[in-house]
This record gives structure tokens, sequence and C-alpha cells, in this order.
């Protein structure tokens, strides 16, 4: 049962990715200028300039066709495609019928075929090959009047009943004459089929938004249509077929060219309508939402999947790179132009699949250096990857640095990668600290005290390197080209990355002064109170190195640390 659900989704994706690919194609293909430049290049005798409004006609009809193919419920989709290689098949068995009749022409050899080896060889071929395609038809429509599809098999029964090969050609005619009589009566006996299943259809739809609204509606064809994977397939299509053409084109060794420029431009070439655009979205998010999953399951192992199954990561990236295409215009560049900003754009995605790895990361490592966990594997993957979380953002940021001019944006998307960085130092020092205490024999007094120094550090080098972002757009935009959008985008950053960054720092500084004043105005503990009660902490049960305050509403226990 299982088996056949996981191929009811299969088909259900891969037979709705050719609607996609005929509404990308017809996106792409402007009728109007098609004609305008068959106008001015005095052809308007031609036969295709007279069917221009035929044809303007067939491209919106095309529309509505791909429209109701991607909306058509999967098992009404699925007949249409077996009445679709129905149709293929009658035709390749008319094909083989017609070059079977050529070569007898061409041989002129009229005799009895068993006297002739080639004649009674292309016979026996042609006999199989309709056979075949005859067994096919059948299977498909699932009917056993076989005779249904033979009438391509009339030119092989009059060789055999030796007619003459001019009366063949006639028959040969006639065969493909009737087949389409069958065609267009079968038809003519499904006019109704669309229009009825329209109406049920509408019906359906109306009680459902009457019942649940329009937002339940919507919900519900996204998840029948599987849109995200849709999507996905359709680019992944797109993105493979370019690669195809680009090595079956290549006249020079494709290891001259740069993997990087390939990748780049091959993408560049596959985001160039909406349709595309948003099948890279889908596919971003699923590579991001590979990578996290990937994250934590190296961290965590399979209890990853058992803690968090839902795994839903991964969508900030795909609406990050759609907001950015949409705001830069992207879908109406040339091919190097939108190669060039979408390395851009793929560094900014790239940068925030690191910073969701760290918000990954960063609970685990920190709790694993708590737990006092004797596992070298587990310490290991986790040191591991603030590694990589550590060197691979400065790297990034190196080489964007050694490709483009800086100026304020790309500083803004440098300063993402450095902010990763940072945090990832902040949360090694921290782990770091807690395998120093684990290894000693004697705890690190004021450990909280050195982990807020620790934090308030890097958040303080934070708030540097915003600053220093808002500081060069400031002089960019005094000294250089103003712009609006430029000084929107300062005045954005200065207000969520400086200003209520500085309130968050200032208020904690506060509190933590204020915890600090609350537990010095404790009373101190005597000798003779710790002799009493066994000099042993009542929080983590070690002995204390030192004098200790009593709390103030108990004395028992005592508050202070072990």
């Amino acid at each position: 049962m299982a088996a056949k659900e996981k191929l009811e989704a299969v088909l259900n994706v891969a037979l709705r990715v050719p609607s996609i690919m005929l509404l990308d194609v017809l996106y792409r293909w402007d009728v109007s200028s098609f004609f305008q430049q068959i106008q001015r290049s005095s052809l308007s005798n031609n036969p295709l300039f007279q069917y221009k409004y035929l044809a303007l006609n067939m491209h919106y009809v095309g529309y509505i066709l791909s429209v109701v193919l991607l909306t058509l419920p999967r098992q009404h989709l699925v007949q249409l495609y077996l009445y679709f290689l129905t149709a293929l098949l009658l035709y390749a068995g008319h094909q083989i019928s017609r070059d079977y009749v050529r070569s007898e022409l061409e041989s002129a050899y009229e005799g009895p075929m068993y006297l002739e080896p080639l004649s009674m060889n292309r016979f026996t071929t042609a006999l199989i090959g309709q056979l075949v395609v005859c067994t096919l038809c059948s299977c498909v429509m699932k009917t056993k009047q076989i005779w249904l599809f033979s009438a391509h098999m009339l030119p092989l029964l009059a060789r055999l009943c030796l007619v003459p090969l001019e009366t063949i050609v006639i028959i040969n005619k006639f065969a493909m004459i009737f087949t389409g009589l069958e065609v267009l009566y079968f038809l003519g006996s499904n006019l109704l089929v669309p229009y009825n299943l329209a109406k049920s259809a509408y019906r359906e739809l109306v009680q459902v938004v009457e019942v649940y609204g329009l937002l339940a509606l919507g919900m519900s064809l996204w998840n029948q249509l599987v849109v995200p994977v849709l999507f996905m397939v359709f680019w992944l299509v797109l993105f493979a077929l370019q690669i195809y053409s680009y090595f079956s084109t290549r006249d020079q060794p494709a290891s001259r060219e740069r993997l990087l420029f390939l990748f780049l431009t091959s993408i560049a070439e596959c985001c160039s309508t909406p349709y595309s655009l948003l099948g890279l979205v889908f596919t971003v998010s699923f590579v991001a939402l590979g990578v996290l999953t990937l994250c934590k399951f190296y961290l965590q192992g399979y209890r990853a999947f058992m803690n968090d199954p839902a795994m839903n990561r991964g969508m900030t990236e795909g609406v990050t790179l759609l907001i950015l295409a949409v705001q830069t215009g992207l879908i109406e560049l040339q091919v190097v132009h939108r190669a060039f900003l979408l390395s851009i754009i793929l560094f900014i995605v790239v940068a925030s699949i690191l910073q969701s790895m760290l918000e990954i990361a960063d609970p685990i490592v920190l709790a694993l250096g708590a737990s006092r966990d004797k596992s070298l594997w587990k310490h290991f993957r986790a040191v591991s990857l603030c590694l990589f979380l550590l060197v691979f953002p400065a790297y990034m940021a190196y080489m964007i640095c050694q490709f483009f001019h800086m100026d304020f944006w790309l500083l803004i998307i440098i300063s993402s990668s450095i902010l990763t960085s940072l945090q990832v130092l902040g949360t090694l020092f921290i782990y770091v600290l807690f395998m120093v205490e684990e290894f000693r024999k004697e705890p690190v007094e004021n450990m909280d005290d050195v982990i807020y120094y620790v934090n308030g550090t890097y958040r303080l080098l934070e708030f540097l390197v915003a600053l220093c972002v808002v500081a060069y757009g400031v002089s960019e935009t005094i000294f250089g080209e103003w712009t609006v959008m430029g000084s929107m985008i300062i005045f954005i950053h200065s207000y969520y990355n400086v200003w209520l960054r500085a309130q968050l720092g200032w208020k904690s500084f506060l509190l933590r002064r204020d915890a600090v004043n609350k537990i010095k105005s404790l009373p101190i503990a005597t000798k003779e109170q710790l002799e009493k009660h066994n000099d042993i902490c009542a929080i983590c049960y070690q002995r204390f190195a030192k004098k200790i305050q009593l709390q103030q509403l108990q004395k028992l226990p005592l508050t202070s640390k072990g």
C-alpha cells in the first residue's frame, strides 16, 4: 500500500510538470513580435501572416489548457495521458506501415514473400512492430477489442495476399483514414466530458468556499498539487536540459570553462520567467532544508528526527531570494547581468543558511559542553561544525571582496558573514570554558560572570560592526551618490541593527547590575554556620571554597556557588 501511495505521489507531480513547461514556453514566446518581424521582412503574403489572429487566440487558448491540465484531478490526468499515449502508438503504427510500403515500392518485388529473404525479413519486422503496437493500445485502453487498433495492419495483410503494390498504397491511405475516423468518433462521443467535469468542479469549489472559505480552498489546492515539489521538479528539469544543451553544443573541451561561471550562467538561463523563478525559489528552499536537516543529523544523529520531525526550515532562504529577485527586477535583465546579480543573491542566501545552521548548532554545542558527555565523537562533530561555521563565512566574505568592488550594499552583505563568525567564536569560547570546568577538580568560580562577559564582548563586536556599516553608508551618501533607496536602507539598518541592539545591550547591562547588587546585599555566612550545615552547597552539592551569603528569607539552603 505504501508503494502504491508513493507511486501516486510521483505521478501526481510528474504528470503536471509538462503543463508548467508549456506555460513557461508560452510566456517566452511573444506572438505579436513574431508576426511583426514577418511583416518587417516584406513577407506579408506569407501564409503564417494570414493566420496572425488565429495564432494569437491559440496562444491564449494554450494558457487556458495549461492551467486546466495543471489543476486537473490526478485520476483524470492519468486517463488523459493514456489517451495521448494511445494516439502516439497509433501514429507509430502508421509510420511503421508507411515505411514498410515505401520499402516494398523501392524493392519492386511483387512475388511471394517467402521466396525473397529480404522481403520476408521486412514483413516479419513490420508485423512484430504492429503486433506490439496493437497489444500496447489494447492494454492502455483496457479493452479486449484489439481489432479497433489494427487498421494499420491492412497493408501487411494485403501484401500477404499478393495484392499489387499500387493497391497496397491505396489500402494504406484507407487505413489512415479509418483510424482518423475512429479518433474523431471517440472525441465526438466524449465531447461533453470537459463540460461535465468543469460543471462538477465548479459545484465542488462553490461548496468548499461556502463552508470553509477561500483560504481553505487555496490551502487544499496547494496540498493537492504539491506546489513546492512540483515547481522544484520543473526547475530541475529545466536546469538539466540547460546543462545538456551547453555540453552538447560545445566545440571545445568543457574542462577549459570555469565551473562556477557555467553554474551561474545555467541558473540565470533558468530563471527568465516568473514560473522558472518560482521553481528556483522552491529549489533553494528544499536545498536549504536539506542542508539544515543534514546539519542537525550530523550533530544529533537519528535523535534529531525524533525531537523535531517536522524540520520546518528553509522557507526563509527561498523567500529571501524571491524578494531580492523581485526588488532588483532579475528576470528582466540580460543573461550576463542576471548571472552577476544571482551571484550576489546566492551569497546572501548562503549566508542566511549558515546563520540558520548556527541557530541549530549553538544550543546543542553548549548543552554538550555543560552535560559532561564523555563521547569523543559527539564532541568532535560539534567542534568541527563550529570550526566550519567560523572559517567558511570569513572565506566567503574574502572571496566576494576579491571579485566585486566594495560599496555600501556589499558591505551589508559581508557584515552578515562576519557576524556569523563572531557568534561562532563566542559559542566556541563558552564551550571551552565548560570543558575546562569539567577537567578541573574544583568548579570555576564566577563562571556565570565569565560567560556574561564573553557574551557581552561578542555582542559589543556585533554592535561595532553594525555601527561601521552605518558609518560607511553615511559617508558614501554624503561624499558619493545619494539615492532614496540607499538612505532608506541606512535608516532601517541604523534602527534595527544599531539603535535596537544598543537598547537591548544597555537593558541587559542594567538588569545584570541590579542582580549583582541584590546578591551583594545578602548577609555573609559565618564559619559556625558553615560548620553547622556541613559546608555543603544545597544546589550543586560541592564544598564551599569561600565565605558565602545566606538567603534573606530562609536559612536553608544557602545560596552561593559550589
